[in-house]
């Protein structure tokens, strides 16, 4: 009797509880046959530092001067729908963050070595005010640029005077490290480590500079043959092209592995010239990165030694001899691995309705040759800014629905859990909230909601634990006749996700409308 009168007491509580919350049972899957899924797809922009390109426009400015421009470009990029940014922290062997291994860069203060005053971390800025507005943030990284031609003078800092021995000057006035040297791997490998271990980056992204482009060397040959004649003396049998290919390969194959060490979930990203070897496909014409930079890029991707995949593929589609969709196909081909590939587009072109016709249509295209996991980096970010009619022509066509990073399975990283969502009707709307047991692990939350049959949704970030959905929607078109036709739909269902760090999301918790009671 005891035990019943208990029962009947827990259930009476429950039930009042229940009133007085205005909470509600969740609908099970069965009874939503049509579950939600939000768009996925990788859209991010290169911000470049070399030389000031984008970021921040002057070696000048102060601290509230580089936050406000780096604000700036942030709300672009989030009011744009764009969910990742491509930051360059590290243009000649000298930092945009701060380090124990370079100096601070001569493009952020003017003096290499010098830190920001007032003092701040610019990495770590960006980061926190990246992912405030649900943005990924990977830090962009030159292995081998020791010295940019633009790069001010060679401070007492620099590892030009530092480790003389360690690089090789070029007829251009660049300085570069020499790829086959020990020391030089284990520093930039260093280099890369400090970062992942100690930023909450989202990506570590190399670019194509490996061994440097022969017209920085006036065409003659890269000046290494000391540590070429190091190799061949301790046994090596490889001639100096395949052995200056293995030193880049080596490279690439330990960064990799020492990400993942350190943080498996961190995404390794390469940008490489976007043609491999000219006849490949066998229309292509071009420049010989595996020749002439000793990048076989090709390799990297079958050997899987990346989580993304972004050849610089800037050619437009009607290009004869580099035409996108075409070398864009052929690199699909090489994806043995199924990494991600989101190929690099260039929109830095004259502000007309040509070049913008053009990116939509090569996003489109990419969508339509790579539907499992669809994306694009865009170079570069100055484009976006300067011309608000491109951003514009994105968010109102191809971005207009914000979407999700495409998740990376082979990390084997469990999705979270379904949040916990309660409800209740606020008048003429419906305010939703929600929680999770394990809010540290959550990047974004997803809030579907469904009207008369027709769902949608919306991408929030972390901090947000509610949202208001009204009750009814006006949906408007033109009929047959060409007559605007609006027609008021009725919200029906309700649902939340969260989405961790890495993309996965969580079944949603599907709530029916009808189920709701008045506050």
């Amino acid at each position: 009797m005891l035990i019943r009168k208990l029962l009947l007491f827990i259930f009476l509580f429950l039930v009042s509880y229940n009133l007085i919350t205005n909470s509600h049972p969740i609908l099970q899957e069965k009874e939503c046959n049509d579950l939600p899924k939000a768009q996925r797809e990788f859209r991010g922009a290169w911000v470049a530092t070399v030389d000031n390109i984008d970021w921040p426009s002057s070696k000048s400015l102060s601290t509230e001067e580089q936050k406000k421009e780096a604000i700036k470009i942030l709300d672009i990029l989030e009011n744009n729908h764009f969910n990742a940014v491509i930051l360059q922290v590290r243009p000649q062997c000298d930092a945009f963050y701060k380090s124990d291994i370079e100096p601070w860069s001569y493009y952020l203060t003017g003096k290499q070595g010098v830190a920001p005053s007032p003092f701040y971390d610019p990495l770590e800025f960006w980061i926190e005010e990246a992912h405030k507005r649900g943005l990924e943030l990977h830090a962009w990284i030159n292995p081998y640029r020791a010295h940019h031609v633009k790069g001010g003078e060679i401070s007492n800092y620099s590892v030009v005077k530092k480790h003389p021995e360690w690089v090789v000057k070029l007829k251009s006035g660049y300085w570069w490290l020499d790829p086959g040297n020990k020391e030089v791997q284990d520093y930039s490998y260093k280099v890369v480590m400090d970062i992942t271990k100690r930023y909450d980056v989202d990506g570590i992204h190399f670019d194509d500079y490996f061994y440097p482009y022969p017209s920085y060397n006036n065409n003659e040959d890269f000046p290494d043959g000391k540590s070429y004649q190091d190799y061949l003396n301790s046994g090596g049998k490889l001639d100096k092209n395949n052995w200056r290919r293995e030193n880049i390969n080596k490279f690439i194959q330990r960064v990799y592995n020492g990400i993942k060490k350190i943080k498996p979930t961190v995404k390794f990203g390469l940008s490489p010239f976007g043609i491999w070897r000219p006849g490949h496909p066998e229309s292509v014409e071009g420049f010989d990165q595996y020749e002439k930079i000793y990048a076989d890029a090709k390799l990297w991707i079958n050997k899987g030694w990346v989580d993304y995949w972004t050849p610089q593929i800037y050619w437009k589609i009607s290009n004869l001899y580099q035409s996108y969709p075409i070398i864009l196909g052929w690199w699909k081909e090489q994806n043995k691995l199924n990494r991600h590939f989101w190929p690099g587009i260039y929109i830095v072109r004259e502000n007309n309705d040509l070049n913008t016709t053009e990116i939509i249509n090569q996003i489109m295209i990419t969508r339509a040759m790579l539907p499992e996991s669809p994306g694009n980096i865009h170079y570069s970010v100055s484009a976006l800014e300067d011309s608000p009619e491109l951003a514009a022509a994105l968010s109102n066509g191809p971005y207009k629905q914000q979407a999700l990073i495409p998740s990376t399975p082979w990390f084997n990283i469990q999705p979270p859990k379904t949040p916990e969502v309660s409800a209740s009707v606020e008048n003429d709307s419906v305010k939703i909230s929600w929680s999770s047991n394990n809010n540290k692990n959550i990047f974004k939350w997803v809030v579907y909601f469904k009207y008369d049959g027709r769902w949608d949704y919306k991408i929030l970030t972390a901090d947000v634990n509610s949202y208001i959905i009204p009750k009814i929607s006006e949906y408007k078109f033109i009929n047959d006749n060409g007559e605007l036709v609006v027609k008021k739909l009725q919200l029906t269902h309700i649902a939340v996700s969260a989405v961790d760090k890495i993309s996965n999301e969580s079944k949603p918790a599907i709530i029916g409308v009808n189920n709701l009671t008045a506050k």
